[in-house]
């Protein structure tokens, strides 16, 4: 069963893309196939992380896709982004998970709350992967409840300040050099609600002590991206590592995270579509009762659904993209967009299997490996349930009125 399976895969994105677009994506594209694929499972057993491959998405300007050209980055649009996140999630769903929360959330964080001293001393050596970004604001007791994290940052009298506490589930946790990091510095203030109070800092890690990793996670999926728990013990810290606004990061956060879920929804798109893809081919291929499965109606309509919702998936991000590069609220669109992509996107991992059967369920096939990547989409960033949470607000904002 290897004609069909071997043959290249053209891009489901059927969108048009410009001159500089198909440039991007056409290098990548040959990079993914050359650099990436061939590895893409053994690293999903051993765990490896693939510093030299992040490296080398660095030398492409993969690593900071959308820091603006004067910091080091490419400065590229966000639908761009959104393309470059669904080809690597269509080969390896790891090294997507780097890219789009190196980009995403370190440097997202970065560049929407720090100085233009932050942004010169941090972005270069980000953009080039030189160093790897870590966020941390997921804590052992507070996950979607972000307002319940117990890391402190207290000033001190030189307004320096002392940093303890804990951070788990950190992307990049181990293996970054930049981190950024939630801890409450105040009490919340009377009427404004648990958030209040919440302070963000940005240091490297060569230039701290205090600062060790705990527990590195066996996860069902994404095995070979980096994912750690963070300790600190009394880490200093010098007034200038204060991100934005004392006591008033939350609103940074919130646009970090709506900026993140265009990448975790590609992300749930590159994967499902890759399953498809699979799944598709596989049925061409595979004969019974004398003729291929996929003319079977009942294969035959399930990849026209599949290939329809995956579609739907992705106008919705780049609705999202367009919204965030036009510098309007985009705030419902990206969560409609992550909803629904990472649905579907786990569904179409899930249908693949179904439809390759046995063969769905072992390791020589990736399609299970699609399925494990992909279900940490509907969790990361913001649950289905947040999703849904952000959507009904806008919903009864706009009928109440």
């Amino acid at each position: 069963m290897t004609s069909t399976l071997n043959r290249p895969t053209p891009s489901s994105n059927v969108e048009p893309m410009n001159d500089d677009q198909r440039g991007i994506i056409s290098a990548l594209k040959s990079f993914l196939k050359n650099k990436v694929e061939p590895g893409a499972a053994e690293r999903d057993q051993t765990s490896e992380f693939p510093m030299q491959i992040v490296k080398e998405l660095g030398d492409m300007g993969i690593m900071g896709a959308q820091t603006p050209e004067e910091y080091g980055g490419t400065g590229l649009d966000t639908a761009t982004f959104a393309m470059i996140i669904e080809e690597i999630a269509a080969v390896d769903g790891s090294l997507c998970l780097t890219v789009a929360s190196h980009n995403s959330l370190c440097q997202g964080h970065i560049l929407v709350g720090g100085t233009e001293a932050q942004k010169q001393k941090f972005l270069p050596a980000l953009a080039s992967a030189a160093k790897l970004g870590a966020w941390g604001l997921t804590e052992p007791g507070s996950g979607s409840d972000s307002g319940g994290l117990q890391t402190r940052a207290a000033e001190q009298p030189d307004g320096s300040w002392i940093l303890n506490g804990s951070k788990n589930f950190i992307t990049q946790g181990s293996v970054g050099g930049t981190y950024v990091i939630l801890a409450r510095t105040d009490a919340a203030r009377e009427g404004k609600g648990k958030n209040d109070g919440i302070s963000a800092f940005v240091f490297n890690r060569d230039e701290v002590t205090g600062f060790s990793i705990g527990r590195k996670e066996d996860k069902l999926g994404l095995r070979s991206s980096d994912t750690a728990q963070l300790i600190f013990e009394d880490i200093h810290l010098p007034a200038d590592a204060l991100l934005g606004e004392r006591g008033n990061a939350f609103k940074d956060v919130m646009k970090v995270l709506d900026g993140g879920r265009v990448g975790i929804a590609a992300m749930g798109l590159g994967l499902g579509r890759a399953a498809f893809e699979y799944a598709a081919k596989y049925t061409l291929e595979r004969q019974q009762f004398g003729k291929p499965i996929a003319l079977n109606q009942n294969i035959s309509f399930r990849l026209a659904d599949m290939d329809t919702k995956l579609e739907a998936a992705r106008l919705l991000i780049r609705k999202a993209a367009d919204l965030k590069d036009a510098g309007m609220n985009f705030t419902a669109a990206v969560a409609r967009a992550k909803l629904y992509a990472t649905t579907v996107g786990v569904e179409a991992c899930d249908e693949a299997i179904q439809m390759l059967g046995g063969y769905g369920y072992v390791k020589e096939y990736p399609v299970e490996r699609f399925w494990r990547d992909n279900r940490l989409t509907r969790i990361g960033e913001g649950t289905d349930e947040v999703q849904r949470l952000v959507i009904s607000r806008d919903v009864l904002k706009r009928f109440a009125q």
